[in-house]
């Protein structure tokens, strides 16, 4: 009990001192490296630490106190293209996102009560977006987003029950606390006056809110069946409104000072998103003594994200804002396989495909998204007491043409602003785990 304690303690010390959970995505399937390399086909597996994820009716078969530290990292690369763009430098040439490694760490602590009992806690970050365009000030979609970044942290502990030597259930229950901020230009018109880009940033809105999720595993000797629910939840976010007016010249301020025209810097904003239910069925199937075979498919109910409202408050001019998203239920198709080299290494691999629910019409600088095929390959190795997995996963999307919300939908000239997006994703994940 007093390792369990202090493991807990070690938990929220990780929240402090790790990074946030960034991503190119909306959601972040990859907390722990051994179901990573598999394709994330870990429903019917769930044999370590990271069953609190996947699938927490596998903490009954755990033995002792297990524990595991790891982290995932992104490397996304992006770009669009705007065929229909006349001006240069950006009349056909890609427009690329920054170059950045996005980190999303995860902790798990298990111990087990009893033959019947096992719980144990989790820390992770399986949502989070990040896009950042190179030269913001003259990037021709900044009308729409320069900047957009979700950090999402999860506090999830679990309990499993073993109902018989086959056959355990889990439920557990999320602390969820997340930020959001997004940064754009606003076209500031004037009159006689003139027009000016004026860059605003939502900064670091925050928001909580509390998630369950629950699991089944049924076990023979060489087959296994599993399923997994993570709830839906709703965050409201506030936070505040920077406005930068250094484009507007010191005279065209003194005229508009002296005319009652007031340009503030700041103000407050509010908005809401909804996140989905995630419902998982895997199986797994052990082809020979040494031969694993395992497979997944997740429903993922994005229907739940229709739109979301942007009200500011404290700055003359804007109001409420609704960015219609329409996104669709979608479906993730997961396969893995391992094999048991020696007694203290396992090799691994695997594939998936993601369909993207969102809809072509509300793809932009924000979140761009298509369908996506991923391959993964890594290893695990035993050491005394110790186990490390490591893994490797290449991730790549279908190039997507999408209008960007009409913004330059011009009559007889077409849409200037349509863009084709090609993105791609290298991910290395890695955990450390400890039996004591």
């Amino acid at each position: 009990m007093k390792k369990f304690f202090v493991a807990s303690v070690l938990s929220l010390l990780i929240i402090g001192a790790a990074p946030f959970s960034h991503g190119s995505g909306f959601l972040i399937y990859e907390h722990g490296a051994a179901a990573q390399a598999m394709g994330g086909a870990f429903v019917a597996i769930a044999n370590d630490p990271t069953a609190i994820f996947h699938n927490p009716a596998g903490l009954a078969w755990l033995k002792g106190t297990q524990v595991s530290l790891g982290s995932t990292f992104i490397l996304p690369t992006g770009s669009v293209t705007l065929p229909n763009w006349p001006y240069p430098p950006y009349n056909g040439t890609p427009i690329k996102q920054k170059d950045k490694t996005f980190v999303a760490p995860n902790f798990y602590l298990t111990h087990q009560f009893s033959n019947t009992v096992t719980a144990g806690i989790g820390v992770f970050f399986p949502y989070g977006l990040g896009t950042e365009w190179t030269n913001p000030s003259t990037f021709p979609l900044r009308y729409i987003g320069t900047k957009s970044d979700m950090q999402t942290y999860f506090i999830n502990p679990a309990v499993s029950f073993k109902l018989s030597e086959k056959f355990a259930i889990g439920v557990g229950v999320s602390y969820i606390h997340s930020t959001l901020t997004l940064n754009l230009v606003r076209l500031e018109d004037f009159g006689a006056l003139g027009s000016y880009d004026v860059p605003v940033a939502a900064e670091d809105a925050k928001g909580s809110a509390v998630g369950f999720n629950a699991g089944a595993l049924y076990k023979e000797k060489n087959f296994s069946l599993g399923f997994n629910w993570r709830s839906g939840f709703k965050i409201d976010y506030k936070g505040k409104l920077a406005l930068d007016w250094s484009n507007v010249p010191p005279n065209v301020k003194a005229i508009l000072a002296f005319l009652g025209i007031q340009l503030p810097t700041s103000g407050d904003v509010a908005t809401t998103f909804h996140f989905p239910n995630i419902l998982g069925v895997g199986a797994a199937f052990n082809l020979t003594q040494k031969f694993l075979v395992t497979a997944d498919i997740h429903y993922i109910l994005w229907s739940t994200y229709k739109s979301y409202d942007i009200v500011a408050t404290g700055v003359p001019g804007f109001g409420k804002e609704t960015v219609t998203e329409n996104w669709k239920d979608s479906v993730i198709l997961r396969g893995g396989l391992q094999y048991q080299l020696t007694d203290k290494l396992a090799l691994r691999a695997g594939i998936l495909w993601d369909q993207t629910p969102q809809p072509a019409e509300s793809a932009d600088p924000n979140l761009p998204d298509a369908n996506r095929v991923a391959i993964t390959g890594g290893f695990g190795y035993k050491f005394g007491h110790f186990v490390i997995d490591a893994t490797f996963h290449h991730e790549v999307f279908s190039d997507r043409t999408s209008p960007n919300r009409h913004i330059y939908d011009i009559p007889g000239n077409g849409n200037l602003g349509e863009g084709v997006y090609s993105l791609s994703a290298n991910l290395i994940g890695i955990s450390l785990g400890y039996v004591f």
